[in-house]
């Protein structure tokens, strides 16, 4: 059943694809007044060709044109989003209001540029979410500067990275903790590109993320320990009063694929010389295994991975996929923090979430 998954998931993706595009054509025939819509559905089905292939050949590629391919690819991706749900939009109000189909095919295109726009906007502007979490036996407050899915690739690069850092240093946190994702892809896989992180005034600790993986997981983490940064992979370690537990990508559990032999948060946890009384941050990409950190005494579970969708209307879809995909939340009293992300990945943008820098404050008890 488990390899049928994702043949289903790609027929749907397909059918998707292949009505959005049946859609758009005869949307636009009809606005336009076209004698045929052959064009526009060679036209819409070339679009849908490069966005695929661009995003999936070049995500990993280094060279100036793969950059400009994958840009171009990712951007079209979601401004084809925005124009289905414009289209459909403008086509909605034309029952109620009474306007000529030129206006309504004008329309549907300025509203998608016009979301495209506000959203590439959107992605780019980092916001503090301020947060306080009482925590028992701490002695002392502990501010936190939670950062993840910050994407350093085919759209970000050190500028962006130095104003996350500008961000942070204003905020004065104690510790800084980065819960993956902080590259995406190759092409700006080098030192240069993390330098801004030895300006941070507070120690920085790091954990990877899937991405992290696909761009070459000991290279990122060789990178960041020659910059002084303490990558934690499957450890204890201690910062103050805290204990913090450093956990690479992996799923809660195998109860899904019981043959599976990979390590999981589950069996990770139970191999750690985890002490039972300190306070205890638990650093994982992905939100999964709560139940776990919970046995362990974790008192706050630090992760992020979901962007909360990113995108809407996938952020409408997100809690179906992911138990806690933003915010706060508590389990049996394990705090857990998910993180939207300081960055986006594919479409350079946000719609209906934000690009936001977690703010927390430990506070006793």
């Amino acid at each position: 059943m488990r390899n049928f998954f994702p043949i289903l998931f790609l027929i749907i993706f397909l059918t998707i694809l292949i009505s959005a595009n049946i859609y758009l054509a005869r949307r636009f025939t009809f606005c336009f007044d076209l004698k045929s819509s052959r064009f526009l559905y060679l036209t819409f089905g070339a679009i849908t060709v490069f966005m695929i292939a661009g995003i999936v050949a070049f995500s990993n590629a280094e060279s100036r044109f793969a950059n400009l391919a994958y840009s171009a690819a990712s951007i079209l991706m979601g401004f084809m989003l925005y124009l289905v749900l414009s289209a459909l939009a403008i086509h909605l109000l034309s029952v109620f209001a009474k306007l000529s189909p030129r206006i309504l095919g004008i329309s549907s295109l300025a509203l998608a540029v016009l979301v495209t726009t506000l959203g590439i906007w959107n992605a780019t502007y980092k916001r503090i979410t301020k947060i306080e979490i009482p925590v028992k036996g701490l002695k002392k407050e502990v501010s936190i500067m939670h950062l993840s899915d910050i994407h350093i690739g085919h759209f970000w690069g050190p500028k962006t990275l130095q104003k996350i850092v500008d961000k942070t240093n204003e905020q004065k946190p104690d510790v800084v903790f980065i819960t993956g994702d902080l590259f995406d892809g190759k092409i700006r896989l080098n030192k240069a590109s993390i330098e801004p992180l030895t300006k941070l005034s507070a120690p920085v600790y790091f954990v990877k993320g899937n991405h992290d993986g696909y761009s070459g997981a000991e290279e990122v983490k060789a990178k960041l320990r020659e910059i002084g940064v303490n990558v934690l992979e499957n450890e204890v370690t201690h910062f103050g009063e805290l204990q913090i537990i450093g956990l690479n990508h992996m799923r809660g559990d195998n109860r899904k694929n019981p043959t599976a032999k990979r390590p999981t948060i589950e069996s990770t946890l139970n191999q750690l010389n985890i002490f039972d009384g300190p306070p205890t941050v638990l650093l994982h990409h992905s939100p999964d295994g709560i139940e776990y950190a919970n046995q362990h005494g974790v008192d706050l579970y630090l992760a992020g991975h979901t962007h909360n969708g990113q995108l809407f209307p996938i952020n409408l879809l997100i809690p179906l996929f992911f138990k806690y995909n933003k915010g706060l939340f508590n389990y049996k009293g394990t705090h857990i923090y998910v993180s939207q992300g300081a960055g986006a990945y594919g479409p350079p943008m946000r719609v209906g979430t934000i690009s936001e820098m977690p703010f927390i404050t430990l506070k006793p008890e």
